[in-house]
Formats: C-alpha cells, structure tokens, sequence
C-alpha cells in the first residue's frame, strides 16, 4: 500500500525546553506555503505519574493514522478530573508538528521525518516551566523530572536526534530550526519553497580602490576576522617575481547572524546554524551536491576572483573513503570543515583593490562601513614576532630506517605491477606544554605569520576552526572549476633544495627540469589527473598547456604541469571534486589501488588535514582549491590545558627507480620552511635526525625515532 502522508516533524525536549513555542511560531511560519496541523502530548499523558502510557497512547492513536494519511482520532486527557476525557481529533495536513516530551521516542521515529531535541540547562528549564504553569507544576516537578531521566535512560533521543535546539528564548530558535529542517534530505521536497528563497541570496558588495604597493592582507584578517572559526586563503606570494598563478586572498570568519558551519567525521555531516546542530547520515559529497554547484548568485561586475561568498574550508584525506579509498583510522580532526560566511573580504593584489562581500541582512551595512573605514585609514604593517619560548621538539613517526624499508616495500608493489607511483608520506609530532607564568607560549598566528614570510606561496592559508589550527603554505593547486566550468589542475611533483649560491641554485633547477626520475613523476600524475577530469569533463577538451615546468620557491624548486578541460553541461560539480580527490599527487597511480597499498606502508595512521585540499566553493559554482602540503596543524591538547600538539605531514613520489636515501632527503628539504617559523629544524643524516639534545619519546610502533629540535 502506497503511503500518502504528512511530513511529521517531532519537537521533543525536557520540561521547560520552550518546545510549545517553538512548535507554534514553526507552524506559524510553515502555514505561508502549506497546511499544518500541531498535536501536543501533555493532551494525551495519564497524569503526573502517566509519561509512558502517553507516548504509547501517541503512537497508537496519532501517528498510526496521520503516518497514512488519515486524521488521527484520539482520547484527551482531563487534568482536573484525573480521568479520560472527550475525543478529539487532528487533521492529516500538508506538514504535522508533534511536540512534548516523548514526541522523538523510540516508538514514534518509525512515523517520524524529523526530530529536533530542544536543549536548555536545568535551573532555567524549571524557571521557564513554573513561569508557565504557576504552581500547578510546582508539587509535581520532581515526580515528573524522574519519568524523563528513566526514559532517557533507556531511549536516549538527543543522541539520536536530526536537529539539535539550543533553545536561548532569544527569538532565534525557529528561523534557525527551520533552516535545519531544510538540511535533511527526507524534508527536501516538502520546505521546497524555503529551500528555493534561501538558494538565491541577496548579495551587497562594494569595490574599493588601494594605493598601489603590498595590501596587508594579514594584518587585516588579525584586525577583522577574530571569530573562532575564520579562514585566511592568502596568496601570501603575490607580487613577487615569477609568481603568476595567484593574485586573490580572501578573509572571512563566523561573524555575523546567517554564518553556517559544517563538519564531517566518518560518515556525519553536522551542520551548525545559528543555535541549532543538524546530524546527516551519509557521503559529504552527497550533502556537498545539495548545497553547492548550480550558480545561486552572480559575481559582482568586475570581480575576477571566482569566490562571491559561498562555502571556504578544508577536505581531510580521509574522505577518500567516499572516493573509493579504504577506510583508515579515524583523524583526531574533522574530515571535512567548512564554513559559510554572512560577510568576507576578496582582495586583489594585482589590481591593488579590495572587495567587500556580504549577505543582505541589518548588521551587514554597518560591517561594510567599519571594513571600508579600516582599509580607508591604512593598516599598521604586520610582522611575525620572534617564536616564544624554546622551539618544540618533533619526533619522526618513521625512523630513517623504517621510511628506507617502506620505500623498499613500495618499490616491490611497483615491480608486482599493483602501482606506478606511491607517493608515500610520514610525519613529525610534538606535544607543546601550557605556557609557564609571564610567557605567552605556542601561538598559531604568530607561526603562521614567520612561516608566511619565510615562505610565501600563491595557495598559502591559515584556519583557525575552534580548537584546531592550519597553517600552510602551500604552492600547490588541486583543482579549479570557474563559473563557466573550465577545470583546471596544477599537480606537484619533482622536488629540489634552493641554495644561497646563485650558480649552484641555477644547477639545481636545471637538474630538477632534465631529471628522468622527477619528470616521470609529474607526467604519471598528470596522466592519472587527465583521467580524473575526463569522468565529468567532455574528453575532447582535455588538455595540457604547460607540462613539467619548474617553479621557484622560498626554500626549494618545483616541477609544476597544468592540465585543463571543460565540464559537461550536466555534470555535477561536487561529484567532479570527488573523483579527483584526494590530490593524484598525493596518493600515486593508479589512485584506488595505490590507496590501499598506502594504507598499509602507513600502518592506517591517519594523515587528517594533511595531503587534502583546502579553498572555496563559490556561490556562483565557482571552486578553487589547493593541496595542503607545508602544513603545520595545532590542535588544542585534551584537556584545555593551554598546551597543544602540533603535526607536519611530510611524503614524496616512490618509482621504481627511486634512492630510498636521496627520498628522505626530499622529506627533510620539504620540512624547512615550516621548521624554520618554529625555530627548528630538521637534520637528516645517516642516522636520522640531529636532535637538539632535547629527549622525546618514540612512537612505540617504530621503535627509536629522530627526534627534531631547534
């Protein structure tokens, strides 16, 4: 039998949660597109000790009926009498909204589409409840308070919940829940018209012309973008000789009221809105197609960047998983974190201008004015400051002697014929302490700010989500996709140290640009990318107008290829990034089987934000993404005790004509210029690292490790 039903929405909470309000203004507000219909479940509880045998009465009497489609027909409860009571009955309409305490339990999700918990501390739920219901409730708080804990006990529904509802009973909480309703898939087609008003945002920009000279972009992400979840894209490069292929930064943070936040972790995608969290079960490319891809805005009149507000954050590794990747040990940090901003600031550093971008909403004029008066009045130039206390003390997750042996054992699945490449990676780890009294202790901005002047790349970034920091600077680009659907990659691979000597650099450039071994690398990755694009890209676009070239950076030079083509009209844009990911140069080809043979060499650690991609998705379907590679990442230590951990992930290409000893010497050249904003350094030498004369212990798997010190 076909079902032909409401979409039933359950508002559960405890006592004095504010769920009835909550309820009616969503019902108020659902009403201008539908039909809905409000059940309340204290009609049906058989009195102060009567919790369960009302949920048993909602089930059986209301959501067996409406679930088909028919008005449910049910016995009310007569409070005054203690008895039974008349009958009354509730209409099957376009959308039903149960809410009470129990209206998410365990017998009802069947009929459900929807739970969201409404959550509120426990001195203001009873304060709000007794407010309501005078002291009739008074001498019966504690009977009833003791039904919900034994229930929840056994049915813990906030764990299980779609939305959950931080209830501040400061007039946010139903636009907020409604845009979280509007996340779920099953809710879709029926908030169709709210998901369509919000697809088409209301964008204000102004253009601001600048002196001509570097712009300060950090120094105005320090000054303006303080919120705890901010993103920095920095084309910290721009302006220097030879660099051409960035000349946009952008900075934007979770400031203002319509800022929307997303993480993922291993199959959960929560989305944070205001004051509501909504749980997605599922691929985050899947959620990704849903809110990104077909233009929603179209960019301002003669802003070039591809980014007109959208989504900005980064792809973990492990989301490969979604790729076709194995399944590995779960990061310490999210697979994925994005943030939607309500306001950022675009700047072009070739045209000296400055874009402001914001969402249409009463605190964006008053932004736009302080933002526009800030870059109007000139910014202090920001420079990084010394590193506080002693520089930290790494230690190798491989021994030299371990990296050489999987360096072997890569060789071997290369001969075996089940690879071409294996681009296999380590990593070096520290534990800083809290910092003592009168110091400041380890500080991600300030490393940020000497890793950027020490090694200024055109896809540097730095991230600052919550208790987790990146800092990167990264030179390598991923993956772009323009409005107009032209993909284009820029793969990494072929590597060689810089030296003070002009003739001797000059020599290690021209060895890097004629090296079979480098060159075979990058055109390998660059034939396993031009397969990545042809899956949604007409194959006859496909192209490649710059192949192994070297470029030069602060501390190394690089062999760099760009391949490029023009997606299907119909193709998915987020199913695009998804087949590409994670980066061909950070994995080897063939990538899924190459994958799996990682897995292995790597003991299934978890490489996190390292060897992902970070960047934009536009709203205009726009995305410009680069590889995270020369990338520290902080995470607060459990515990909140002021200290951190701090992790640099480090790798390179294995052929099979590789020097197991020249590889880890490729992984020291690479750690440089990350090291170097710390103080410290990384020293690989026959038997490891040179430690600093500092101990630090090993990782037990690995026995011994290098230990890395100032």
């Amino acid at each position: 039998m076909a079902r032909r039903s409401p979409a039933i929405i359950a508002v559960d909470g405890r006592s004095g949660a504010g769920k009835s309000t909550l309820a009616l203004e969503l019902a108020t507000a659902l009403r201008v597109h539908r039909t809905v219909s409000v059940f309340h479940l204290e009609d049906v509880y058989t009195g102060w000790d009567g919790l369960a045998e009302g949920r048993d009465r909602y089930v059986a009497q209301v959501l067996e009926s409406l679930y088909w489609g028919e008005d449910a027909r049910w016995t009310s409860w007569d409070w005054v009498h203690d008895a039974d009571g008349e009958r009354r009955s509730t209409v099957a309409a376009d959308v039903v909204i149960v809410e009470g305490v129990g209206a998410g339990c365990r017998a009802a999700r069947p009929y459900l589409d929807a739970v969201a918990w409404v959550e509120v501390d426990e001195a203001a739920r009873r304060r709000r409840a007794l407010a309501r219901d005078g002291e009739t409730f008074a001498p019966h708080w504690d009977r009833w308070a003791a039904q919900e804990r034994g229930w929840l006990d056994t049915d813990p529904v906030p764990d299980t919940a779609d939305v959950l509802v931080y209830n501040r009973a400061d007039g946010s909480a139903p636009a907020d829940t409604l845009r979280a309703l509007a996340q779920l898939p099953g809710l879709q087609e029926t908030l169709r018209p709210e998901i369509q008003a919000a697809a088409t945002p209301a964008l204000i920009s102004r253009r601001l012309r600048l002196p001509r000279g570097p712009i300060d972009a950090a120094g105005l992400f320090e000054r303006h973008f303080p919120g705890d979840h901010a993103v920095f894209l920095d084309s910290s490069s721009a302006g220097l000789p030879g660099t051409t292929r960035n000349r946009f930064s952008i900075l934007a943070d979770d400031g203002g009221g319509t800022a929307t936040r997303v993480e993922h972790r291993a199959g959960t995608t929560e989305v944070a809105i205001g004051c509501t969290r909504t749980r997605l079960a599922g691929r985050f490319f899947s959620w990704l197609d849903r809110n990104w891809g077909p233009a929603r805005v179209e960019a301002p009149a003669g802003l070039e960047c591809g980014f007109a507000l959208g989504w900005l954050g980064w792809l973990g590794y492990e989301l490969g998983r979604e790729s076709g990747g194995v399944d590995r040990t779960s990061s310490p940090t999210p697979d994925a974190a994005l943030l939607q901003p309500a306001r950022a600031v675009v700047l072009d550093h070739e045209r000296s201008e400055a874009w402001l971008l914001a969402l249409a909403a009463p605190e964006a004029v008053p932004w736009l004015e302080a933002t526009e008066a800030l870059l109007r009045g000139g910014l202090p130039v920001t420079t990084a400051a010394a590193p506080a206390g002693p520089p930290p003390a790494f230690t190798a997750a491989d021994t030299r002697t371990a990296y050489l042996r999987k360096i072997r054992e890569a060789q071997q699945q290369i001969a075996d014929g089940n690879s071409y490449e294996v681009c296999l990676t380590t990593s070096l780890q520290a534990d800083v302490p809290p910092p003592e009294d009168g110091t400041t202790g380890f500080d991600p901005w300030s490393t940020y700010l000497a890793l950027r002047a020490s090694s200024p790349a055109p896809f540097a970034h730095f991230i600052r989500w919550g208790p987790v920091a990146v800092a990167s600077s990264s030179p390598e680009r991923f993956l772009s996709v323009d409005a107009a659907g032209l993909l284009r990659a820029e793969p990494i691979k072929g590597t060689r140290p810089r030296s003070a000597d002009p003739v001797e650099d000059a020599a290690l450039a021209r060895d890097l640009a004629t090296a079979p071994k480098d060159r075979a690398e990058n055109i390998m990755i660059v034939d396993l990318l031009r397969n990545d694009l042809s899956r949604f890209a007409d194959p006859a676009t496909l192209r490649v107008p710059r192949l192994c070239e070297v470029e030069t950076y602060a501390t190394v030079h690089q062999l760099v290829s760009t391949i490029e083509a023009r997606l299907l009209p119909d193709a998915s844009r987020s199913e695009a990034v998804a087949v590409a990911f994670p980066p061909g140069s950070m994995t080897g080809a063939p990538k899924i089987s190459t994958m799996a043979i990682l897995d292995g060499l790597e003991e299934g650690r978890a490489r996190g934000v390292y060897s992902g991609a970070a960047g934009y998705y536009s709203h205009t379907g726009a995305a410009d993404l680069a590889v995270v590679i020369r990338t520290l990442v902080a995470r607060r230590a459990p515990g909140n005790d002021g200290g951190w951990q701090l992790s640099l992930g480090l790798g390179g290409a294995i052929t099979a004509d590789s020097d197991p000893a020249g590889e880890w010497d490729e992984v020291a050249t690479k750690s440089r210029g990350v090291l170097r904003a710390l103080g410290t350094r990384f020293e690989a030498g026959p038997a490891g690292a040179q430690a600093s004369g500092r101990a630090s212990g090993p990782y037990p798997s690995q026995g011994p490790g290098p230990t890395l010190g100032g």
